[in-house]
This record gives structure tokens, sequence and C-alpha cells, in this order.
């Protein structure tokens, strides 16, 4: 049977890639170029990968082992590399995604308690109030048109997040404003990154930099408000609703007994919301577009959806029934995992298989590439939801399927991610068939988030 394969940067052929970047790296880096493209044929099959710099070596583990070991086994000898400050910092500050050793794992013990009220029943509720509203809005739209689909999945994942953190809906007027500024920070800061990684003096880097700055002010005048408003009561002896927010501000570390600050305060706050909506609507946006170019696919996931729900909304006990839409978002997590590259820094010397890395190295585990690892799966580029339900692909998926990461820096949402994406998927095909626009094509690129380049854009019509 011949399965739908969805674009992906074709990879580059021999050793031109790497010539491009070591002689190109401005021209790489200023044409925003995404690193997707840089890879060649060998990068999908191959153990583990190197390219020299003048002033630094680059790896990438390409080895269910390996990654396994940098991961998870020896992951406080592979921290966070600084390129992630370097690109992250202006927005999220030094964070829990940002942070390394003592500082992320203080944090992390604070944040422990903020995601108790993540516990999916619990949040179940503002979900489908979300949900519901999202659906009331494409409905009111004329039957048929094209839709701008992942406006529509970057608003619903944004209110669902701002519901739990703040306890209060996103308001739709923020929406394109905020999406737009993240759009151009994914552009400015991973220019800014990558020309730092090349080695570029900051003087060619200062113009992406302050249009970052620019953008990250923007996203953090959306919830900084709201933080100071609710810090300020806090600190006065006025009891705020139950929420990430409220535990936040409270929160002390058992080991040290420290708060955060509210600068602190603000810098995971503004994490949470765009960890906790950004990387869901990608995802959800591929899904969507993935279903309607298999119309077949589709219609046998609707159908699911109907033979278990009937008329009724979907409930939380019906989540981990859903087995095909489960799966659905399952393979567009694979063929499109929400971050392409997550950088290691070495911190010490070491030995990975026939190399010796050196302290400071970059490693890169890449879930892009273990996704379609040519030794590791079938038919890796093509959709097929059904992998994920038959046999044949168990040990893949155990050994090689890590969207949301692994080990002790797993994302601590991803549950909360895979219940958010099952009902709105759910709920959107009860409602609506989704069809490709004719002359689109998504083009996918990888900065901080792989996403579509130019949208992903649909025809959505009522059943």
């Amino acid at each position: 049977m011949t399965r739908f394969v969805p674009p992906y940067p074709k990879p580059m052929r021999g050793f031109g890639r790497w010539l491009n970047l070591l002689t190109r790296p401005a021209k790489f880096v200023f044409s925003r170029r995404c690193s997707l493209r840089q890879l060649n044929e060998r990068s999908y099959s191959m153990q583990l990968g190197e390219v020299g710099l003048p002033h630094k070596r680059i790896y990438i583990a390409n080895q269910p082992e390996l990654v396994q070991r940098i991961l998870v086994e020896e992951a406080d000898d592979f921290p966070k590399d600084p390129m992630i400050a370097d690109m992250l910092g202006l927005l999220m500050g030094n964070s829990i995604f940002v942070a390394n050793g003592e500082e992320w794992k203080c944090q992390r013990r604070m944040m422990d308690g903020a995601f108790e009220l993540t516990r999916l029943r619990a949040v179940f509720a503002m979900m489908r109030e979300a949900v519901d509203a999202l659906v009331a809005r494409m409905a009111a739209r004329r039957d048929g048109e094209e839709v701008q689909v992942d406006v529509d999945m970057t608003l619903v994942t944004a209110d669902i997040i701002f519901r739990t953190i703040f306890s209060k809906p996103f308001d739709p007027a923020h929406v394109e404003p905020v999406y737009d500024a993240f759009l151009r920070f994914q552009e400015t800061a991973y220019a800014h990154g990558m020309l730092r990684t090349f080695g570029i003096p900051s003087l060619f880097t200062g113009l992406r930099y302050r249009r970052a700055r620019k953008a990250a002010d923007e996203i953090r005048s959306v919830l900084d408000p709201v933080i100071k408003e609710r810090y300020d009561a806090f600190h006065a002896g006025r009891k705020g609703p139950e929420d990430i927010l409220e535990s936040l501000i409270a929160a002390k570390d058992s080991v040290t007994g420290r708060s955060f600050t509210y600068k602190e305060l603000c810098e995971q706050v503004a994490t949470i919301f765009l960890a906790g909506h950004e990387t869901s609507a990608s995802s959800l946006s591929w899904a969507l577009y993935l279903l309607a170019m298999d119309q077949e696919i589709q219609e046998n996931t609707r159908n699911e959806c109907a033979s278990l729900l009937g008329d009724r909304a979907p409930e939380f006990s019906d989540m981990k029934k859903l087995v095909s839409v489960r799966n659905v978002f399952n393979e567009a997590l694979r063929l499109y995992p929400p971050v392409a590259f997550f950088p290691r820094r070495a911190a010490k010397t070491c030995p990975m298989r026939d190399k010796t890395i050196a302290a400071g190295s970059t490693v890169n585990v890449s879930p892009w590439l273990m996704h379609r690892h040519r030794k590791l799966w079938n038919d890796p580029d093509s959709f097929d939801p059904g992998r994920f339900r038959r046999g044949d692909s168990e040990q893949s998926i155990r050994q090689a399927f890590m969207p949301f990461s692994r080990g002790p820096r797993v994302c601590l949402g991803a549950a909360f991610a895979m219940q958010e994406a099952t009902l709105i998927l759910a709920s959107l095909l009860r409602t609506f068939r989704f069809e490709p626009a004719p002359g689109f094509e998504p083009r996918p690129v990888g900065r901080l988030t792989v996403r579509s380049e130019n949208g992903i854009r649909l025809r959505v019509s009522r059943i």
C-alpha cells in the first residue's frame, strides 16, 4: 500500500552541506535557512556524526544507546548547551528550561508543586471550555472556507494553558500579536544563537539581538501585568485562585528555603506559557494537515470518535479510549517533533563509540533524525499512524520515539499535551472535515520549534 509522504527538507548529498556550513555560516543564518536543510542522507542512518568548526566540535548522537546515555544515564555530565541560553534567555531568562546544575534542581523542586495543579482530571473542564470556544468560532465561518489552522491551534492551546496558569481565558485580541511576535522571536533568536555557535562576533549579531528583544518584550507585555497584579495581592495577604501562578508565588524550595523573585516568576511563567502552547500548537497543526492529506485515515479516525462518543461531548474517561486519535497525534509528533534538536554540552572529556568527545563540545540528540532513522523504522518518511498499534514498531517506539525528551529533563507537561491534543482532535473531527487547500504545500523549518514556514492552510467544512 502506498502511503502519503509529507514534505520535509530533502537531505543534501555528499560533503556539500558541511562545506556550506563551514564556508558560508553567515549566509546560512542570515538567509534564515534552518538546520534541517543542512542534513545529508547519511545523517538519517549514522550512529554518531561530527563536524569541526574553527573554535569547537559539534556531534550528533544518533544511536539509541548513546541517546540513553546522554539524556538518562549520564544526564549530569551532559547539561544543556549554552546556545540554549543565547537563543531563549531574552524571553525565558534562566528559567527551568534554560538552567543547569544545582540551579535547575532547585527550580525543579519548586516547580513540582505547581505542576500538581495540572493533574489531568483537574484541568479537563478548563480544556473543554477552551475547545468548545474553538469549535464555536470555527463553526461561525463560511462552510468550506480556507483556514490558517496553525493560528487556530495557537489560540486554543494558548487559551488552555492561560486558563491553567491564571484561571481565566486568554484574550482572543492577544492571539495574533503573540503569534506574530513568537514567529519573529523564533527567526531572530535562532539566527542569533546560530551565529554565536559559529563564533561570529557579536558586532554582527546586534541587529538580530535587538529584534529578538523587541519580540520578547511584546510577548512578556501580555503576561507580566497579570503576574504583577497577583504577585502584589499575594504579598499583601490576599489569596488568589488555586492555579499554577498562585502555587509558583507561594513556592519554597525544600532544601534552600528560597522563593521565586518577581523577575524569576515572570521568567518561569513565560516559559510555561510558551512551552505549554507553542509546541502543542505546532504538532496539532501538522496532525490536521496529515489528516487532510489522507482522507481514509481521517474518516476512520472520525468513525472511532463517533462510535465511542455518539452525540455527546468527550469526557475525561474517553481520553485513553480514543486510540486512533492518539495514534494520529503520535505519528504527527514522530514526523514533525516539536523540537528538532536537543543540544547538550559535554561537561568532561569522554569516549563515545570510536571518538573522544572533548570537554566543552556540543553533543546534539535529534528527535528529527531518530524519528526518521532508516535503520530503526519501517517506511520512516510516510504517514502511518497504525505503526503505533502494530507490534512491528514496538521496539522502534521504545528506543527512538522521544518527542518530549527523556530522563530527568523530560517535559513536565507531556501527559497534559497528549490529553489536550486528544480532546482537540476528537472534538474537531466530530464537527468538521479537513481537506487540502488547492495549491498549498507547507514548508517545514526547524528553528526553536518545527513549524511550517508558510503556515498550515486547509479547507474546513462542517460534517
